[in-house]
């Protein structure tokens, strides 16, 4: 029954229709009715060390970024020149140093803008860098305890089994061995193996925005005198792509004019729309061309990506942004949101995987990954897109370290690693001290703790783990172990160790990688029984090869970030990750064997 509730889970996971809490929930619901996980245990796992331990450092990630930490290192690689090799050494060491400390998600959402930013002033598409930088975070993850949920993971099964976990550090020896060398050949010839797309990168090209910014006029005889911008809009869906995106009344100048504001004769109307637009709503409205601004006024705004346009409504910003696997905009439409009403927000253009999406807008659910064109205040827009769980690109500015939050933050990041490392603090409690202290000092606002937690991977730990020791409370996990053991009853140690981290491997490509360690570590324990060894070689496989989700791009948020910014397929990812998978299995299980020998 164990196996028939994994194998639809992982079938679930594959197929990426369900979001994977919502597999994970219903795969415990399954578990606890079938009789394999107690009533009584089945949230357990929300009370878990690894799962609370996992939503501290995703508070402290966020804490990080607002004091500018990170910023201050990134604002240097804006200096590195313009040669590949070395855009790409830097950006990948940057990104793994600070995925070894950081959410490695986090981490590569602040350097992703600059790498985009990089490419476009050396005249490259972003498809040389943002492989690489994925990569590079992934790798980073494997430095510490908290790098990546599987080494959180696998360090509470280690204190489980053994009465103490894995401390903060233990992760380090063979994780800076395996970094520093993938991170070596992704400098010297990895990058040269990503797609080399010729696809435009300036955000102009990419949308091929040819709209005019113009105003119309609402006549003192027009059918709409006294009827809201709402019935307007409404007249004209279907048959033209219209923006309105400001109004003129008298004195009065409002961007962003509420939907169902009443229009007056004389209102002067701003809107965004391509030429043939433009003239289905002087022919179905009946108003009047007041003035048109000159289209290259328009497609500068564009090309300063967020610079504030003359217009009568002051300083209106254009952004492109990224929809993230956790965006509340996944799945949901611009209308059904009320982007504009809630938000201010206005999105002109979608593409999708590179390509310009040519359906309407408000018939088109948005996915993760894809860039959205977005138009609002040039004050209020990054607040939007952040609490939209978008990311801009490219135009991003990087904050202006503050040097007093800058060392605030730091110092109790520091303390709490070090209480960890010396032993003093279990790692939970340690970490959420320093999280409530970032909010009590004013670096973290008390909404942004919520909104920096990643709910939908904390639901899939918590839901899983009890799954995971169904499988072992079953005899599932020493099942798998025995299989393993049999197929390599001859080997080494080191060639089981390979085996295992090569099946993890694959496994964290095509599940989320916390998903791969809970499922895998039970049968690692299980394995090292099987061979009367020491748990802890086979526990770092599993942490390893969890962690190495280079395949594919649903293995890991990292992965799926990138896809659509580089115009990536996906079967570009196998051109490095292959290579690059194998040369970590070749390095780590060296190092593991002479660090923890079996």
């Amino acid at each position: 029954m164990i196996f028939g509730v994994l194998t639809a889970t992982l079938a679930l996971f594959v197929w990426n229709r369900w979001r994977y809490d919502i597999v994970a929930i219903a795969a415990l619901l399954t578990a606890a009715f079938l009789g394999l996980v107690p009533f009584g245990e089945m949230f357990s796992g929300f009370g878990h060390p690894a799962v609370i331990t996992v939503a501290a450092v995703l508070v402290l990630s966020r804490g990080l970024l607002n004091a500018g930490v990170v910023d201050a290192v990134a604002r240097q690689l804006t200096r590195v020149g313009e040669r590949p090799w070395v855009q790409v050494t830097a950006l990948t060491v940057i990104v793994a140093l600070a995925s070894g400390f950081m959410n490695n998600v986090g981490a590569l959402a602040l350097l992703m803008p600059v790498a985009v930013w990089m490419a476009r002033q050396s005249g490259r598409s972003p498809s040389f860098l943002l492989m690489p930088l994925a990569f590079g975070s992934l790798l980073g993850g494997m430095l510490t305890m908290i790098g990546t949920p599987p080494n959180i993971i696998i360090a509470g099964y280690r204190a489980e089994i053994t009465g103490a976990p894995f401390a903060m550090f233990d992760f380090m020896p063979v994780g800076l061995g395996v970094t520093a060398v993938g991170v070596i050949f992704i400098a010297l010839i990895g990058w040269r193996l990503t797609p080399q797309r010729e696809r435009p990168a300036a955000t102009g090209e990419l949308f091929e925005i040819s709209a005019y910014l113009t105003e119309v006029r609402v006549t003192e005889e027009n059918r709409y005198v006294g009827h809201t911008v709402f019935e307007l809009m409404r007249e004209l869906q279907g048959e033209a792509e219209v923006v309105v995106v400001g109004l003129v009344r008298g004195e009065r100048r409002e961007p962003m004019p509420a939907i169902y504001e009443v229009l007056r004769a004389g209102d002067i109307l701003l809107v965004e729309a391509d030429p043939d637009s433009l003239k289905t709503l002087l022919d179905v409205t009946g108003m009047e061309l007041e003035a048109r601004l000159e289209e290259a006024q328009e497609q500068d705004a564009q090309k300063g990506r967020g610079e504030g346009r003359d217009s009568p409504m002051g300083e209106l910003a254009l952004e492109e942004a990224i929809v993230t696997p956790t965006s509340r905009l996944v799945g949901a439409t611009a209308s059904a949101l009320e982007l504009r009403q809630r938000y201010a927000l206005n999105v002109l253009a979608v593409a999708r995987q590179g390509v310009r999406l040519r359906e309407r807008l408000d018939q088109v659910r948005f996915r993760a990954g894809d860039i959205l064109l977005v138009q609002g205040s040039e004050e209020e827009l990054p607040d939007a897109l952040g609490e939209l769980g978008c990311l801009p690109l490219a135009s991003r500015g990087l904050r202006i370290a503050r040097p007093r939050k800058v060392i605030l933050a730091t110092s109790l990041f520091a303390l709490a690693l070090g209480l960890v490392a010396l032993g003093w603090v279990p790692a939970a409690p340690a970490l959420v001290g320093a999280a409530v202290a970032m909010v009590l000092v004013g670096l973290i606002g008390p909404s942004e703790v919520y909104r920096g937690i990643e709910w939908p991977v904390i639901v899939l730990l918590a839901a899983l783990l009890p799954v995971g020791q169904a499988l072992e409370t079953t005899g599932g996990s020493q099942l798998i172990a025995d299989g393993l053991f049999a197929l390599g009853a001859a080997a080494s140690p080191a060639w089981m160790l390979a085996l295992l981290m090569a099946v993890v491997m694959l496994l964290s490509n095509v599940v989320n990688n916390a998903a791969a360690a809970v499922l895998a570590a039970p049968v690692g324990i299980a394995l090292a029984r099987s061979m009367e060894a020491a748990p802890d070689p086979f526990l770092m496989a599993v942490a390893v090869g969890a962690s190495c989700a280079f395949l594919t791009p649903i293995g890991h948020q990292s992965n799926t970030l990138v896809m659509a910014p580089g115009g990536y397929e996906f079967r570009d990812y196998w051109r490095m990750g292959l290579p690059l998978s194998l040369i970590v299995i070749v390095t780590a299980v060296p190092l593991i064997l002479w660090i923890w020998p079996p």
